[in-house]
């Protein structure tokens, strides 16, 4: 398999595979809007698809569709000063709508939760500044309106791609999947904008293929490791903030040191395996590799049980998450796996390991493990393990595990809230 087939596949892995279902709940929440607020029936008109589903850089397992839905300016004198009851009309009309589908109004927005991904509905008015059509829209915690710019955000995709081709959209998604693998909160127009800035700078990866994108990727990365720390950027095409969540250089620095191993890596095997450490299983395997697997699995008679926290569950990274762990001798603590790793030293066998997480995750929410044993004893053993499992301490938010064979092993946590894997974190446990 060349690079050009692995990023073609990778590319074609991680697609919205539910573009379909998403349209037609955008039709019917359009639909009912307009019905209520214009006695029209239209399922297209007054409402635009905005966030990275309408920009176009969205991947597979979104969560968050994000549309405007524009109020008639006849209905400005009745909920000027009131956005707070604007938000409860929207929610009692989608009520009427999915009345048994949970939909609540949070303060910007009124969130409607469908099986595998939640809508965030949000009425606005339009306003005109000169040429521009910006939005107002409610914000109930100050009792006002607040401007939104999206259609410039989207014309700027546009002009770009005209110009430039469809390598922004491209390393846009491949972005979205490498933080989601590695856990860093980092929102689409904040990827979406630097990766503008990055390219805005790099003629040379006009147009480029997938025969670039292994280069294109690591010259990104060290972009990223790069840019000095700050807080906000200026959106593309809008020129409005856009938070920056958590700092990401250090993941940054991991993940272009990782692409320099794999671009000088002539074993496909490895190269293949270094760029899923960065973008996670949806980059495919090298076809040997995979050969290679069925051949041990039907060599000793024995079925690698690891299960994949994407199979399960959407994963779209919002939230942070940072595992640590007590490594316990007797009942008493000995050291915090952190600092263990820290200062270069391993965990002794016959120990236990209380595993816990710290998160930002508003609750309620749940705690899911993957504790995964690598290398030959562990195969020899048959004890890979590697399913996703229930916390089993700490009322459902700590995992308690043992030392019991030498070798390499990890953890990996996940936060799920509203069946979607919002924060992550993995930790490594080297037992001697």
């Amino acid at each position: 398999m060349t690079i050009c087939q692995s990023f073609n596949k990778f590319l074609e892995n991680i697609k919205v595979d539910n573009s379909e279902k998403i349209s037609d709940r955008y039709h019917e929440i359009t639909k009912k809007l307009n019905k209520t607020f214009r006695n029209t029936d239209s399922e297209t008109a007054n409402c635009l698809q905005v966030g990275s589903y309408g920009r176009y850089t969205g991947i597979k397992g979104i969560s968050d569709l994000d549309m405007l839905y524009i109020m008639p300016s006849s209905k400005w004198d009745e909920y000027k000063n009131d956005p707070d009851k604007l938000l409860k009309d929207v929610k009692a009309a989608l009520k009427e709508r999915y009345p048994n589908t949970k939909i609540k109004d949070d303060r910007l927005v009124v969130d409607v939760f469908f099986t595998d991904f939640k809508f965030e509905v949000q009425p606005v008015f339009e306003e005109q500044d000169g040429d521009e059509t910006n939005y107002k829209f409610p914000d109930t915690k100050y009792n006002s309106y607040r401007i939104t710019k999206p259609k410039q955000e989207q014309a700027e995709m546009i002009s770009f791609r005209q110009e430039h081709g469809d390598t922004h959209r491209l390393l846009c998604k491949m972005v979205r999947s490498w933080k989601n693998n590695v856990g860093l909160a980092m929102c689409g127009l904040l990827i979406d904008t630097l990766a503008h800035r990055f390219l805005s700078n790099h003629q040379e990866y006009d147009n480029a293929g997938p025969s670039n994108f292994d280069v294109l990727c690591r010259d990104f990365f060290e972009y990223l490791k790069n840019e000095p720390k700050q807080d906000h950027y200026q959106a593309l095409g809008s020129g409005q903030d856009v938070k920056v969540k958590k700092h990401f250089q250090r993941k940054a620095k991991k993940a272009y040191n990782k692409a320099v191993d794999a671009i000088a890596e002539t074993n496909e095997n490895k190269r293949n395996d270094m760029w899923r450490e960065i973008f996670g299983r949806m980059f495919p395997k090298a076809v040997t590799a995979v050969a290679e697997s069925r051949e041990f699995s039907a060599s000793v008679g024995y079925t690698d049980p690891e299960q994949f926290i994407e199979d399960i569950y959407p994963v779209d990274i919002r939230y942070n998450a940072t595992l640590d762990c007590e490594v316990k001798r007797d009942g008493y603590r000995e050291a915090m796996l952190s600092y263990l790793l820290m200062t270069g030293q391993r965990v002794s066998r016959v120990r236990t390991l209380d595993f816990t997480v710290k998160t930002d995750v508003p609750q309620p929410y749940e705690v899911k493990w993957k504790v995964r044993n690598v290398g030959d004893e562990a195969k020899r053993r048959k004890c890979l393990r590697g399913e996703i499992i229930a916390s089993n301490r700490m009322n459902g938010l700590a995992r308690h595990e043992s030392a019991d064979f030498c070798g390499p092993h990890y953890v990996e946590c996940y936060i799920v809230k509203d069946g979607i894997v919002v924060a992550r974190d993995r930790i490594d446990v080297p037992i001697k």
